[in-house]
């Protein structure tokens, strides 16, 4: 997965992760959706994760 430009098939809301774009898009080419461990239902939204995701670092001075 690399880290390019906007990929308006993927939308993404989820501003700490470091792929998410300020247009609301993932800049991956795509993205592993992975069953949630904190879910104890299936066959819902609730219970899928992004797998792809990877927290924003921050850079202190």
């Amino acid at each position: 997965m690399e880290l390019g430009n906007a990929n308006t098939s993927i939308g993404c809301t989820v501003s700490d992760c470091k792929f998410h774009l300020d247009n609301n898009y993932c800049s991956l080419d795509r993205i592993n959706v992975v069953t949630s461990s904190l879910s104890s239902t299936s066959h819902t939204k609730e219970s899928t994760d992004c797998g792809s995701f990877q927290p924003k670092t921050t850079t202190t001075i």
